[in-house]
């Protein structure tokens, strides 16, 4: 059995070809397959190693997608999904649903993340996905930021 890193690394590798191929070209079970196929040891025999984390990883990121890319899109200011590098979105959607469904500790999904972006990503991509994840991880654990009272030249808001 992999660490963790590893199937998150291999994770992030099965997302990113399932996201390069057009919508509905490879469904995640043919992605899955075709990564393990591809792998192989130093003489090139294949590896037929399990890997149920990544499997989870893949599998949850592409059924939670439609709710993980609202929740990136609302925390990353200005950044719509696609034009995000397919790099740091797959990132995103790894760690959100990580955060979101499974348990393991935020701080650990985030260094995680960024680990993964350190190896695969652009030094500049490393601030914006920290700013990212570590606003998903503030609203999900310690709810929405508290609304700001009005200044005294505001009237206040109307209660409905």
């Amino acid at each position: 059995m992999p660490s963790r890193q590893k199937s998150r690394q291999r994770a992030l590798q099965i997302l990113y070809l399932i996201d390069m191929r057009s919508e509905g070209d490879v469904s995640t079970a043919e992605a899955i397959r075709s990564y393990f196929l591809s792998l192989g040891d130093e003489e090139g025999e294949p590896v037929h190693e399990e890997d149920d984390f990544a499997e989870q990883l893949v599998k949850g990121s592409i059924e939670n997608k439609r709710e993980i890319d609202r929740i990136i899109v609302a925390h990353s200011q200005h950044w719509r999904i696609e034009r995000m590098a397919v790099v740091d979105r797959n990132i995103l959607r790894l760690a959100s649903f990580e955060m979101l469904k499974l348990a393991t500790p935020p701080p650990v999904v985030i260094d995680q993340a960024l680990e993964l972006a350190g190896k695969f990503s652009s030094p500049e991509s490393l601030s914006f996905l920290n700013g990212v994840l570590d606003a998903i991880h503030h609203e999900l654990f310690n709810g929405p930021p508290p609304v700001s009272p009005p200044r005294a030249s505001e009237p206040p808001p109307a209660e409905s």
